[in-house]
């Protein structure tokens, strides 16, 4: 293996740049969050480790500089993130298809029905229904409405997912 390939990795599509309001400000208190609370916290606690002497053997001084590039790391991806983001703020001119921010009610072959917003790539959460617009299912729901079909593959085989609701909640 050549020198330094060790780790590469191929460059990765970049997500879709688009956002709600209130992943932004989600986004935007975790920024603000890491800046001007943990960073100064970790920052004073490094210090105080570098004052106690030996530094090698030092695991609040060792712990502390990782925990800074750590940091470091996320805020200039977050401020590199939000100045690249459009915010949609607004609902679709057809608000009976599925578009980005819309809320869908999904039934599957046993009658089971689940919600999903379609999100943005930076606002995933399984726990709330939030998937991406980048995703498989996003993109086969994309302008689809009440009533149709979709056909997913799942570890399982294929599914066949109907559409019951369309819903759009107004953004802030």
């Amino acid at each position: 293996m050549p020198m330094g390939m060790g780790r590469y990795r191929p460059p990765q599509k970049p997500g879709s740049k688009y956002i709600t309001p209130e992943g932004f400000d989600r986004l935007q208190d975790e920024l603000d969050f890491l800046w001007r609370v943990e960073r100064p916290k970790i920052t004073k606690s490094v210090q105080e480790a570098a004052a106690q002497g030996d530094r090698s053997e030092n695991a609040d001084y060792i712990y502390g500089k990782r925990r800074l590039r750590e940091i470091d790391s996320r805020v200039r991806f977050l401020r590199g993130r939000l100045d690249r983001m459009t915010i949609a703020g607004s609902e679709p001119a057809d608000p009976k298809r599925i578009y980005f921010g819309a809320w869908v009610a999904l039934e599957d072959e046993d009658g089971e029905i689940k919600r999903y917003r379609i999100v943005g790539p930076d606002e995933i959460d399984p726990k709330l229904g939030y998937i991406s617009m980048d995703s498989p299912v996003a993109k086969l729901l994309m302008k689809k409405t009440v009533d149709d079909e979709i056909v997913v593959v799942t570890p399982k085989g294929e599914a066949e997912l109907l559409i019951k609701a369309v819903q759009y909640e107004p953004f802030k």
